[in-house]
C-alpha cells in the first residue's frame, strides 16, 4: 500500500525519472548511459519497454530497461507478459515504482528494483544497482549475477528508429567532425599564442647583462647664477 505521504506520480513523471537516473553518472550512483529513451517500440509488435538505456564504457556495458508502475496493480498485471520471463531487451532490468508499492521479494528472477520517494530520488533496492558504491570486486561479481541475455534484434530495431526519428544521422556525425577538427585547431592555435605571449614577457621583463654597468646618476650641485 502506498504511504498516504507519497504523492500521486503520473506514468509519465515515473519515466521521466527513469530516463534520468539511467543518464546519472557513475558516480553520483548511476548506470552512467550514454543514451536514454522512454516508451520506444523495439518492432512492430511486442514490448515497449518505459525506458531503456544503453551504456558503452569498457566496463558494465550493454542495455538497462525500467518497467514504471504507478500501482500495485499495474505491476502485478505486468509480470503476467511473456517477456517477463523469458526473452526480452535489457541486459539488466528493473521495476520502478512508488515507495511501498513492490516489494523485493515479488520481483521475476533477475530483475531488480528502483524505488521513488516523495521528492522523486531514486533508491535501489534490489539488482545491480543496489551495489553501485560497492568495491570494484564485488560490483563486477554482481553485474555479472543480475545479467540477461537480451534480444539484440530488438534493440537494434529500436536504436535505429530512434536515430530516424533524431534526423539524418550522417549530417549529424559530419557536422561534429567539422567542429572536432576546427575545436583543435582552435586549441593549438591558442597554444601558439600562448608560447607568443610568454616569450614577449620574457624579453621584456628580463634583467640586462651583468657586465652591463648602470649609467650614475649626476651628483654635481646646480648652482644659482648671479646677476
Amino acid at each position: 500500500m502506498k504511504p498516504s505521504n507519497q504523492p500521486d506520480f503520473t506514468h509519465r513523471d515515473l519515466c521521466d525519472i527513469a530516463v534520468k537516473w539511467l543518464q546519472r553518472p557513475n558516480s553520483a550512483g548511476g548506470p552512467g548511459c550514454h543514451v536514454a529513451v522512454s516508451e520506444c517500440r523495439t518492432g512492430w509488435t511486442g514490448e515497449i519497454p518505459d525506458a531503456i538505456g544503453f551504456r558503452a564504457a569498457g566496463f558494465e556495458d550493454g542495455s538497462i530497461v525500467i518497467e514504471c508502475k504507478v500501482s500495485r496493480s499495474d505491476f502485478l498485471a505486468d509480470r503476467r507478459k511473456s517477456h517477463r520471463v523469458s526473452g526480452g531487451v535489457g541486459n539488466w532490468r528493473y521495476f520502478l515504482a512508488p515507495a511501498g508499492v513492490i516489494q523485493a521479494d515479488e520481483l521475476p528472477q533477475g530483475w531488480g528494483l528502483l524505488e521513488v520517494n516523495r521528492r522523486g530520488h531514486v533508491k535501489a533496492l534490489a539488482g545491480v544497482a543496489a551495489y553501485y558504491r560497492c568495491g570494484y570486486d564485488e560490483l563486477r561479481e554482481q553485474t555479472a549475477v543480475w545479467r540477461h541475455e537480451a534480444d539484440r534484434d530488438r534493440e537494434q530495431f529500436l536504436l535505429v528508429k530512434v536515430l530516424h526519428r533524431a534526423g539524418n544521422p550522417e549530417t549529424a556525425n559530419r557536422n561534429l567532425q567539422i567542429a572536432f577538427t576546427e575545436n583543435q585547431r582552435l586549441k593549438q592555435r591558442v597554444n601558439e599564442l600562448t608560447e607568443e605571449i610568454r616569450s614577449d614577457r620574457l624579453r621584456r621583463f628580463s634583467k640586462p647583462p651583468r657586465n652591463e654597468q648602470a649609467t650614475p646618476r649626476s651628483t654635481t650641485r646646480s648652482v644659482p647664477c648671479e646677476l
